[in-house]
């Protein structure tokens, strides 16, 4: 199959949020750049990927996180100590896994967390 698009442009997850200023600042604590805000439509970066925040007042408040967006780091520790501080609630704490990986995952806002993750060596 041929790019059709920039590999940062494709497969971009959007999110609906009830909350976006709450959603915005969750993302930009961990280092999530503003690309484009439209009040009601967010356009987030990490790298070259894109994320989508769009916000939808009556959106269900989800029980239990939906899923999660992996972030790779080269320190997950430092994120570790921002996921702390922030009080983020977590999922997994952080710890080497048998895949190769250094993550942990916390809970953000409106069901979808975050999990971030650092290569182990050797791996």
């Amino acid at each position: 199959m041929s790019e059709y698009v920039d590999q940062g442009s494709q497969l971009v997850a959007e999110i609906y949020v009830r909350d976006m200023r709450r959603s915005v600042e969750f993302f930009r604590a961990f280092g999530f750049e503003m690309v484009r805000d439209d009040g009601n439509f967010v356009e987030l970066r990490w790298e070259r990927a894109l994320l989508f925040l769009e916000q939808i007042d009556d959106a269900p408040d989800p029980e239990h996180a939906a899923g999660n967006i992996r972030v790779m780091v080269p320190n997950v520790d430092d994120y570790w100590e921002v996921a702390r501080t922030l009080g983020a609630p977590v999922i997994r704490a952080i710890e080497d896994r048998y895949y190769g990986l250094r993550d942990f995952t916390i809970s953000g806002p409106d069901g979808i967390s975050l999990r971030f993750a650092t290569h182990l060596p050797g791996k």
